[in-house]
Order: structure tokens, then sequence, then C-alpha cells
């Protein structure tokens, strides 16, 4: 879902260096000097052999001219990490099974060892392949495919409909018995959303076309969870695709214990054919990691003094779930947060908060995959550094309003809080991330002065978030007399 609502268009122009005094700008484009990545994923089972095929790669007329690639690498379907590989070696068998091996050889051994009981790691060639054998990881999906609870998958959007005919399109590919598709069609100009839904009635899945006049996504989530029939409610945006097993993967914690009240999953790059969505992923930081794990605030509580306050390094809004009835207990999403409210952002983080001080637990499953499409163009950039302030500015706002001993809390943490903030926007922060580190020095330049764009946003996150709330009370008093709000 796009961001939209009053929001002022970023400029591609901005001034770089750590001397802000230096009135000089200078375009993104002649800042950075970028090579374009494939994005491709490889399953070990058939081996690294397979990537010479061009379904193996997410895009295909791209790919026939990059000379590098991002690569997936999953052994059974489950994701091990990311490899870059170099597509123009003229020895790709030593090279990407020496690399392959080097990087991931001890987690195929632990997996085949004590996960499947299948032996010797050295008997596995990455290359080749090995061939099809009973394996006890996915006789564990499919015991819970057999008893896979009810789902109700929500999609928010705004006049997108090719984004979102991809996604649902993903969605058709999903390999769960039992889920229902909500599209909730936010402030609609158009009906090319509806038309494009009720033409999927052929398609023989449960698809469902809803309204929300109230512009901002955590309005449209709370449309589409008081609707939902499903025993969990899962949310993705309309510029993903999804893997086929991401909706097993996600449910899985429900099952394995009571306490879990919400799920995310990883979320990686589908494209990096531009500066642009490699500097958006390398300061999104999108991916949580490769191992699975549980956080509340009792014995699985992370070792970080700023936590639960951090809880975006969980998760976001892209790829989550929750327990339908705890959700609605809690009231849903904050609707004065979100794309396409003043806040910006911040209602998957809320929501997310809110789990954990409810004494639920948050699971973090990095086999529950979708793939998101960044923006192609720098404005995205700049927008997207202000705009991640801005939503983490309204987001500690929320949280704080709404539970005063919460508000407290922040403030014995404050000047950690900043300095974390600071740390995080930073350009050597970024430029030493996970995304970075995987692609070896490509990732263009990410600037102090985006840092500081963001540090900024921060600071105006209160009063967007006092704006937000203004507009959300403007349109219950508009509708309850008859109008609506759907107007810049």
């Amino acid at each position: 879902m796009r961001h939209h609502g009053g929001l002022q268009s970023a400029s591609s122009h901005f001034f770089v260096g750590a001397d802000d005094s230096r009135e000089s700008s200078t375009r993104l484009e002649d800042l950075v000097d970028f090579r374009p990545a494939a994005v491709a994923e490889v399953e070990l089972q058939l081996g690294l052999k397979s990537l010479l095929e061009t379904s193996a790669f997410r895009t295909g007329d791209f790919n026939k001219s990059a000379r590098t690639a991002l690569v997936l690498v999953r052994l059974h379907s489950h994701p091990l990490g990311l490899a870059y590989l170099d597509l123009s070696s003229r020895n790709p068998r030593r090279l990407w099974s020496d690399k392959v091996t080097t990087l991931f050889g001890q987690s195929i051994a632990d997996h085949m060892k004590n996960v499947d009981g299948l032996g010797d790691f050295a008997a596995f060639d990455v290359w080749d392949g090995h061939p099809p054998a009973i394996l006890e990881c996915l006789a564990e999906r499919r015991q819970l495919l057999s008893s896979a609870p009810f789902v109700s998958v929500i999609i928010a959007t705004r006049e997108r409909t090719e984004k979102l005919v991809r996604c649902l399109d993903s969605l058709k590919r999903l390999a769960y018995p039992k889920f229902e598709l909500l599209v909730v069609d936010n402030c609609r100009e158009t009906d090319s959303t509806e038309r494009a839904v009720r033409a999927y009635a052929d398609d023989k899945i449960d698809i469902r076309y809803l309204r929300e006049d109230e512009r901002g996504l955590g309005a449209a989530h709370n449309r589409g969870l008081a609707e939902a029939r499903g025993d969990i409610v899962a949310f993705t945006d309309d510029d993903v695709e999804v893997d086929r097993n991401w909706l097993a993967e996600l449910t899985a914690p429900f099952l394995s214990s009571p306490s879990v009240g919400g799920a995310t999953g990883l979320i990686l790059p589908a494209e990096l054919e531009t500066p642009a969505q490699v500097m958006l992923e390398s300061h999104g930081r999108f991916s949580k990691g490769f191992l699975p794990r549980d956080v509340d605030l009792d014995q699985n509580r992370p070792a970080d003094r700023l936590f639960p306050f951090t809880v975006g390094r969980l998760g976001s809004g892209a790829n989550m779930a929750f327990e339908t009835a705890f959700l609605r207990s809690i009231g849903g999403f904050d609707p004065a947060l979100g794309t396409g409210t003043f806040a910006r952002g911040g209602d998957d983080l809320a929501a997310l908060f809110r789990l954990l001080v409810a004494g639920r637990t948050l699971a973090y499953r990095p086999g529950a995959i979708v793939w998101h499409y960044h923006h192609r163009d720098f404005d995205a950039v700049v927008n997207q550094a202000e705009g991640y302030g801005i939503g983490l500015g309204a987001y500690i706002t929320s949280v704080g309003l709404r539970k005063p001993r919460v508000a407290a809390s922040m403030f014995s943490r404050f000047p950690d809080a900043i300095l974390y903030a600071w740390r995080h926007s930073r350009a050597s922060s970024v430029s030493n991330g996970d995304i970075a580190s995987v692609l070896e020095g490509v990732v263009p330049q990410w600037t102090n002065a985006l840092g500081r764009r963001q540090m900024w946003g921060i600071l105006k996150g209160p009063i967007a978030y006092v704006k937000s709330c203004a507009v959300h009370w403007q349109h219950r008093l508009r509708t309850k007399y008859g109008a609506t709000l759907c107007h810049d």
C-alpha cells in the first residue's frame, strides 16, 4: 500500500557530507558506483546447477545481462541465508560450490543430521544436489497442514491494481488448505481494485472485496479484522509476492504454544535493479535473519535495554499474523497510525508492542517468506528516511499516550533511545548492515544527510500523530452524519 494523504513528495536532491555548512546539493545518481544484481533462489536438493536455468531468477529480462546475483539458499525449502554469486564466472561449479559450502556448510550438516537424520554432510554435493528422500522436516509441515487453522489474509491497497494482481496471483499458489483473502480498498478513487478482485471469483478461491473510507493503513486493517472469519489473521502488502509455504510457516508457531499471540517472517527484496532499491533495502533492514526465535517480556526477553520499544527488529507489517480473538481484544490497530496518515507508519509496531506488553509471545520464523518490490526511484529513498522517522516518533507517542506507565518507562530510557536512533540512522550503520555485507561493497552510499532527515522525522512524529488523531475523530464525526473524508 503506497504512501498517500497529504504527504509531501521528497526531493531527490539533498545536502551531502559531514559539514552542513556546505550549501551544495548533489544528485544521488552522481554519488554512487552501482552494479545491479539479479535476485534468485536455489533449492540445494536440486543443486546449485539449477541456477543455470533462468527459472531460478525472479525477473527474467533483467537477468540476461546481470553479472551478479543475490541468491536465497534453501535446503528442503527452509532458508539457510543469502549468498552473492558471480554470474560471469567461467567455473561456477567450483566457485559457487566453495562459497555456499563456506557460508552454509555447518547449517547443512546440522539440518541433515539433527532434523532429517540423513547422516554425514560429506556425502552431500551442493552442485548436483541429492536424490529425493523421506524428510522429517517436510513430514512435520505435512502434519501441521493436516490440522491447519482457518486463516484470514488481509491486504490493504489503494489504486495499485497491477501490483495487487501480482500479489493475489502469488497467494493463489499457497500450499495451505484453509484460508480466505480479504482485500480492503482504502479511500478509493476508482473501481479498478474492485473489478480486479471480482475477476478472481472464477478462480475458485475464497476472496472478498471490502471498502474502508477512512484514510490510512491502520483503519484499513481494522476493517479487514472486523470482517475476518479466521482463527488467525495474517497481513501482507500489495507490493509483495508470498512464498508458497508462507502461510504454513507463519501459522506454525500458534500451534506449537498457546502463549504465542503473534508471528512475523522474513522479508526479502524481489529485485535489486536500481541504486534506490538497494539503498532502501539496506536502510530498511527488512531481513530479520535466518534463525527462528520467540520473544516475550519474561524468560525470552532479549538483552536490550530498549526492548520492547525496539520491536521493529522482529518484523513489520508486510509479513505478520495475530491470533484473531487476541488482536480484537486489544482494539486492533491504532487508526491514527500507518501509511496514508500524517503519521506515515507505526501501526504495525504499535500492535506488536501491545502484544508483548499484554504478556503474549511474539514468534519470528524465517521460513515465512515474502518478496517485496521496493520503489525504483531516488525520491523514495529520501521519503523513506523521513517517513521512517515520523512513523517511529508517532508510534512511541501512541503507546505512551495509551499507557501512562509505559510513558514513564520511555522517559527513563529517552537518552538511550535517542542515541540508538542516531547510531542506526548514520551512514556507517547502514553501510555495515546485513544486506551491505552480503552484497560485498556494492551498496550505494547512504549519507549522514539522510540520517539527519530521519532524526528530524522522529522529532516531527508526535505532532504528526496528534494531527492524525484529529483527522480520525473528524472522520468519525463526518461518518456519523453521513459524510466521508476521502479527499486530500
